[in-house]
């Protein structure tokens, strides 16, 4: 009797097989430059096939190396018909103990190889930056202090474009200019919180093509206290006589009402030495937000330098978009892969598996035909191949 031959289930494999493919030579090949830096008789296993379960176990909800080897284990049927897997999977000590040896620098740069494919297709308007700290990464009985990253976000796209890690006896202000070296940000808008307001990060952002909004308070206490005396004047005038551009919004929601008012004055309203001093300084801006509970108010009033011109309803955008790496990307490392909670903490394990993270996050956020929560979709791609395929597909350039 004849076999039947069935062409759905053909496409099906045609296109499984492509992204299998799609994964391996495209996606992989951006780590595969990674040197390997063990001893020869111990490489049990390859080092790309250890980067690829790794990033697929964390997509799939692996918080660690014994989730990872619980993974690679239940899938390894199917990972053998893409991956060598020459000795089967790895142990969980072998996924814990490769990633504490592998260059942090490398693994940073390959990932930043990998976001120019996906940049350069789908292109960047405001990237915000900003610090986390790894709550749980400290060690106390060898002296090491909880790893704080600082990560570059892009509001518009959902991607982390790059991530630094704050070293020992060190802060964000040497972290930024470093991170902003990384980062191809020409023609894009960047936001920063007032520990980066600096003059030199003014500086180095002009220098490489790019405009700036920084919050401003008091660590910049010269031109905060002229930014903040000229608003509270001018508020009191109404403005009378002054360029200013205004612009409102109001906002309703979860049993509140927020509104924000936003004025932006050009710099040449204050004294020339602030013109010279801050590289490409062109506006000063004053924020005042109002939130109404159904039991009380509060106010804020917060003030920012741009490089921008006088559009407060663009400078509006550009400041309401920064809260996305808090809300999309903080919050979501926190919640849904529970960063906070890591363990993590030998050696460069630490930093690798923040960026494994982010990675993930990448991919899932790219993959857009399943609408559900970053969790279920982590869930779902746990139980359905094709699914991750899609999400691992999804970080590709055909």
């Amino acid at each position: 009797m004849a076999i039947g031959f069935s062409p759905d289930k053909a496409i099906v494999e045609t296109q499984e097989d492509r992204a299998k493919e799609l994964f391996k030579n495209s996606f992989l090949n951006h780590f595969s430059t990674i040197v390997d830096t063990r001893v020869e008789r111990t490489k049990e296993h390859k080092l790309i096939d250890i980067i690829a379960i790794s990033i697929m176990a964390v997509i799939s909800g692996a918080e660690g190396w014994v989730a990872i080897e619980t993974y690679g284990k239940a899938k390894q049927s199917w990972l053998k018909e893409f991956l060598s897997l020459p000795n089967g999977i790895p142990s969980h000590d072998t996924f814990g103990r490769v990633w504490s040896i592998i260059s942090t620098e490398e693994f940073n740069k390959c990932f930043l190889n990998w976001l120019d494919t996906l940049v350069k297709k789908c292109g960047i308007d405001v990237v915000s930056i900003d610090g986390k700290t790894l709550k749980q990464s400290y060690d106390r009985s060898n002296s090491q202090s909880a790893l704080h990253i600082v990560s570059a976000w892009s509001s518009s796209h959902k991607l982390v474009l790059g991530q630094k890690k704050i070293d020992d006896k060190s802060n964000e202000i040497t972290a930024i200019p470093a991170l902003i070296e990384m980062l191809d940000i020409q023609d894009s808008i960047i936001t920063i919180d007032a520990m980066g307001c600096q003059k030199k990060i003014a500086s180095l952002l002009i220098n490489k093509k790019a405009d700036y909004v920084l919050g401003l308070k008091g660590n910049q206490g010269n031109i905060h206290k002229e930014v903040k005396a000229f608003f509270n004047k001018a508020k009191k005038q109404k403005f009378i006589g002054e360029v200013a551009d205004f612009y409102r919004t109001t906002e309703a929601g979860h049993g509140r009402i927020e509104t924000r008012k936003i004025w932006a004055v050009s710099i040449s309203e204050l004294p020339g030495k602030y013109r010279e001093k801050w590289a490409g300084l062109k506006t000063i801006v004053m924020v005042v937000s109002e939130r109404r509970l159904w039991n009380k108010t509060t106010t804020g009033v917060r003030y920012y330098l741009s490089s921008l011109e006088c559009n407060a309803r663009l400078l509006a955008e550009v400041i309401r978009s920064h809260w996305g790496i808090e809300n999309e990307l903080h919050w979501t490392l926190d919640v849904t892969f529970k960063e906070d909670a890591s363990r993590i903490r030998k050696d460069r394990a630490t930093e690798n598996f923040a960026l494994l993270r982010r990675i993930a996050l990448n991919l899932l956020n790219r993959e857009d035909s399943y609408k559900a929560s970053k969790k279920m979709k982590r869930y779902r791609a746990a139980m359905d191949n094709d699914y991750l395929l899609s999400i691992l597909a999804a970080g590709c350039v055909s």
